[in-house]
């Protein structure tokens, strides 16, 4: 892992940053010589099967839900 001075990364930051994105290499800045950031490349997005999006065309609308309660279902609910 290349390892830049806070100094030198403020002065050349797009072109090490174009860098990390070309070589998918993380860069560490110091200040100092202490460790102050890790620049990593992007993680690749998940895809439709992350998250809820795996769900997507499963659920169904079986009756209008704004429509009002049957008197009678409403006293069932009581």
């Amino acid at each position: 892992m290349e390892t830049f001075a806070i100094s030198e990364f403020k002065a050349r930051c797009l072109a090490i940053l174009d860098r990390v994105h070309k070589t998918g290499s993380p860069v560490l800045i110091t200040k100092h010589g202490v460790p102050i950031a890790r620049i990593n490349p992007p993680v690749p997005e998940l895809g439709a099967t992350s998250g809820f999006s795996c769900m997507s065309g499963t659920a169904e609308e079986l009756e209008d839900i704004l429509a009002p309660l049957d008197p009678g279902d409403w006293n069932a609910l009581q």
